[in-house]
C-alpha cells in the first residue's frame, strides 16, 4: 500500500507546486521553530530546517511520506529569508539590485512508518537588473511579497527584476523543487507518470 502524502506546509506557493503532479496529498502545519543556529550555513540551514518540518509532521501523520522544504536567499554572504512586511520587502530588493543572488531550497521526504529520510539542498541562482528605487517600491506595491524569500514572485511580476535565471528547475525558486521531488517519490515507488 503506497503511504499517504503529506506536505508539511502551509505555503499556498508550495501547495500549488505540489497540485502539478496530479498526486493525491494532505498537508500539515509542521509549526518548528526555524531561527538559524550559531555559524550555520545557508544548505545546512534549509536542510535541517526541511528534514524538522517532514519529522514535524509526522505527529500528525504516523504511515504518511513527508514532504519538508525550507528556502532562504543569500545576498553578499547573508542569509535572508521572508521580509514579512513592505519596509523588509524594499530594503532586500535593494539589496538585491544589480547582484547575483543564490537561492537555497532544502528538500526532505520522510517515510513516517520507517523512520528513513531522504534529504537534499537546491540550489538557484538569479541575476538581478539594476533597479530604481522607483521600480522597487511599484514592485512590492504590486505583489507585495512579503511572505517570499528575496521579496519577489519569480511566477510573476516579479521575471521583471532579473537579467538571468540559473538552475535545473524553476519551480525550486518558488520553494518546492518538483524534479528533485519527482526523483525522491520514484526512489519510494510513487511514479507520477504512472497511471
Amino acid at each position: 500500500m503506497t503511504p499517504q502524502l503529506i506536505l508539511a506546509s502551509t505555503s499556498v506557493f508550495r501547495q500549488a507546486l505540489l497540485q502539478k503532479l496530479g498526486l493525491a496529498f494532505g498537508s500539515c502545519n509542521p509549526d518548528i521553530d526555524e531561527s538559524p543556529m550559531t555559524n550555520e550555513s545557508a544548505q545546512d540551514l534549509v536542510l535541517r530546517l526541511a528534514k524538522a518540518k517532514a519529522k514535524a509532521g509526522a505527529t500528525h501523520f504516523p504511515h504518511g511520506l513527508i514532504i519538508g522544504s525550507d528556502q532562504v536567499a543569500v545576498i553578499d554572504g547573508k542569509i535572508i529569508g521572508k521580509p514579512l512586511n513592505r519596509e523588509n520587502a524594499i530594503k532586500q530588493l535593494s539589496q538585491a539590485s544589480g547582484k547575483v543572488i543564490t537561492f537555497y531550497t532544502g528538500l526532505a521526504l520522510y517515510d513516517a512508518k520507517t523512520g528513513e529520510v531522504t534529504a537534499q539542498v537546491e540550489p538557484f541562482t538569479v541575476h538581478f537588473r539594476q533597479l530604481t528605487a522607483a521600480q522597487i517600491v511599484a514592485y512590492v506595491d504590486k505583489e507585495q511579497p512579503f511572505y517570499c524569500a528575496g521579496s519577489f514572485k519569480s511566477e510573476g511580476l516579479g521575471i521583471a527584476l532579473f537579467t538571468r535565471l540559473e538552475g535545473r528547475d524553476p519551480n525550486t525558486l518558488i520553494g518546492l523543487p518538483l524534479i528533485l521531488l519527482t526523483e525522491m517519490l520514484l526512489n519510494h515507488g510513487i511514479d507520477v507518470l504512472a497511471d
